[in-house]
């Protein structure tokens, strides 16, 4: 019976436990700030990174429609070329009509007329090859889309002042930002293994209630409230590895300082080879400007004395060539001086001004 009695009672005791304990570190040696600046600069690296993408994408399309523009510009010097050269053919076919030329001038004005047609039409290839890479940076899902641009000659942004632009190299050029970035992590990270020598303080509170049940009666239960709280003082005498962690930060530190320097130096230096070329190129474009005048007008010299009959057609197509060449060099240096002007702007952090 009294086996019977302890067993039954035994089924009776109960006791349960609930509570909510709570920690908080109110000081770590600085490493919960030095964290939270360390993961603010990992969030600005990223939308540095997304700038320098954006900026890269911004100038290749800059650079893509002004190669578009360029190509639909020369596409209409052929076709002048083309236009004079039909002219001179009509003109040698009407001498050689009335029996003042020979049939060779006809022949060659044709076999030049062709040249010109044939030139012509291979620049069409160009424009649409141009077109398609412009739709192509554009997203456009019918690649070979027709464009309609607003410029009708390439302008030359000939205001650029040096000294601004190695200003604004030196304060906005995302590559040089993401650097400074980088730098700072590598100090924070040695000031968050640096925390570790500084004592810690924490601070636990807690709130819990306990029951406990025992045997059969109706009283044979009690339960207890309470509140609990205390404070923990900390210091970590050796943890193995501290001493290494910081020399390597420090190195690191030093890695991302030269990285720096070298960066910045590698940009000025580039930017320097862009504002030479840039500069020499719009000297090139000034004597071009002169050249082309020079060469309409002894084109038109040229077509009023072989109309006359008192020039030979290949000296009449020479006039014509070299006004041919006159136009093609001084689009291309307006071409190649856009270019160097999109880097200069791109370098000093400003190739957004394309997308005005």
């Amino acid at each position: 019976a009294t086996g019977e009695t302890e067993k039954s009672r035994n089924v009776f005791d109960q006791t349960v436990d609930l509570g909510i304990d709570l920690n908080w570190t109110l000081f770590d040696g600085f490493n919960i700030s030095t964290t939270y600046q360390q993961l603010k600069l990992l969030r600005e690296q990223g939308e540095t990174n997304t700038r320098i993408a954006l900026e890269d994408f911004i100038a290749s399309l800059a650079a893509e429609y002004y190669n578009f523009v360029q190509q639909k510009l020369r596409l209409g010097n052929y076709l002048y070329a083309m236009a004079l050269s039909r002219e001179r053919l009509r003109i040698a076919e009407e001498w050689y009509r009335v029996g003042s030329s020979a049939r060779l001038d006809v022949l060659q004005a044709r076999v030049d007329f062709n040249a010109d047609s044939s030139q012509y039409m291979s620049q069409q290839e160009a424009v649409t090859a141009s077109r398609i890479r412009l739709n192509e940076l554009l997203a456009n899902e019918e690649l070979d889309r027709k464009l309609h641009v607003r410029d009708s000659l390439i302008a030359i942004d000939a205001d650029l002042e040096w000294e601004r632009l190695m200003a604004q190299t030196r304060e906005t050029n995302a590559s040089l930002l993401l650097a400074d970035r980088d730098n700072t992590i590598s100090e924070l990270e040695l000031e968050s293994i640096r925390s570790r020598n500084y004592p810690y303080l924490k601070l636990q509170a807690g709130y819990g209630y306990t029951h406990n049940r025992y045997g059969g009666g109706a009283n044979r239960s009690n339960g207890t409230l309470g509140l609990n709280a205390g404070v923990q003082v900390g210091f970590t005498i050796f943890d193995g590895t501290r001493r290494r962690e910081q020399r390597n930060a420090r190195i690191g530190i030093e890695n991302a300082r030269l990285t720096r320097m070298q960066l910045e130096q590698s940009l000025m230096a580039d930017l320097a080879t862009f504002w030479q070329a840039y500069r020499n190129n719009l000297e090139v474009i000034r004597l071009e400007e002169e050249n082309l005048t020079a060469a309409r007008e002894n084109y038109r010299i040229a077509m009023e004395r072989y109309r006359q009959g008192e020039l030979p057609g290949i000296e009449m197509r020479e006039a014509q060539k070299s006004l041919l060449d006159a136009e093609e060099r001084i689009l291309t240096a307006q071409y190649n001086t856009k270019l160097c002007e999109i880097s200069l702007q791109q370098i000093s952090g400003n190739v957004t001004v394309y997308l005005q």
